[in-house]
């Protein structure tokens, strides 16, 4: 007893830590907030400011009849939903099959994932374009040309839903590797094979679940880039909402400003929604399976 009353006092004597690692974050986190916020800020005054009218929302009135607008947004959302989907059922079957099966092929997953990063964007729907053009001609006399019409239908564009899916695949699988990094696929899946899971049950119920974080940081990232994405819908002649931002931007500076901000906020609110959804799902290692009658 009088030796931990000792040790009691020891630790009670001890200086406290300095304070200068806070100084450090106050000093790196102040000029990036100032970074962000200053050019935010700017623009909101610039959409409620009108000189010599003082200020309105105006600006922010107008999106609710602004031709176009809810159209576009509806129309990018559903190729984000859509894209999210095609690429996490592609992606991460492919990375455990790899992780589980065939380990020496990590490198080249990892290599045809990455090559997107190489293609430049306008190289790239160069030649989606020119697959098009060619394909419409080689596929008319087959069953197949219809499909291929139907595919590029501007009330829902599915090759834009292929092309994203191309564009955001390095991200994805950076952050699904990330997170497989930190589990032991191999035991969680063996344990619950044993017990006599299915693969969909150890798919949905087993690893998903523990990879909540990784799978909620792939699903951020493409949904930033489709909401994002001008180029490639642009050549290819769509317009979803990046590309009515643009075009609006010509006629209507204050609208175009303001549709940029709701968009950011819009994304912020998607974002949260997301986050909380995946957050309030809990583990599946904390259920057990049932195991395999005889």
């Amino acid at each position: 007893m009088a030796a931990l009353t000792g040790l009691e006092q020891v630790t009670a004597a001890a200086p406290a830590a300095p304070a200068r690692p806070r100084l450090w974050r106050g000093a790196v986190l102040l000029p990036a907030a100032a970074y962000f916020l200053v050019p935010l800020c700017a623009s909101l005054w610039y959409t409620v400011h009108t000189p010599g009218a003082g200020v309105s929302l105006a600006a922010y009135g107008e999106l609710v009849t602004a031709e176009g607008f809810a159209r576009s947004l509806l129309l990018s959302l559903s190729l984000a939903a859509a894209t999210i989907v095609l690429v996490l059922l592609l992606t991460l079957p492919a990375m455990l099959a790899v992780r589980l099966s065939a380990p020496r092929l990590r490198p080249v997953l990892e290599v045809l994932c990455t090559l997107p990063l190489v293609v430049p964007p306008i190289t790239f729907v160069a030649g989606i374009g020119t697959a098009l053009r060619t394909g419409a001609d080689v596929l008319a006399p087959t069953p197949f040309w219809a499909t291929l019409i139907a595919a590029q239908d501007p009330g829902f564009p599915v090759v834009l839903v292929l092309a994203y899916v191309v564009l955001v695949l390095p991200f994805v699988h950076r952050s699904l590797d990330a997170g497989l990094r930190t589990m032991d696929v191999r035991t969680l899946v063996e344990a619950a094979r044993n017990l006599g899971a299915s693969w969909p049950h150890v798919m949905f119920r087993v690893v998903m679940p523990n990879l909540r974080s990784a799978l909620a940081s792939a699903s951020f990232l493409t949904l930033a880039l489709v909401l994002g994405e001008y180029t490639v819908a642009s050549l290819l002649g769509y317009e979803p909402f990046a590309v009515w931002i643009v075009t609006v931007s010509g006629s209507k500076g204050q609208v175009s400003v303001a549709v940029s901000i709701l968009s950011l906020v819009l994304v912020w609110l998607l974002l949260l929604a997301m986050s909380g959804a995946l957050a309030r799902r809990n583990p599946v290692t904390a259920h057990p399976v049932k195991e395999r009658r005889t």
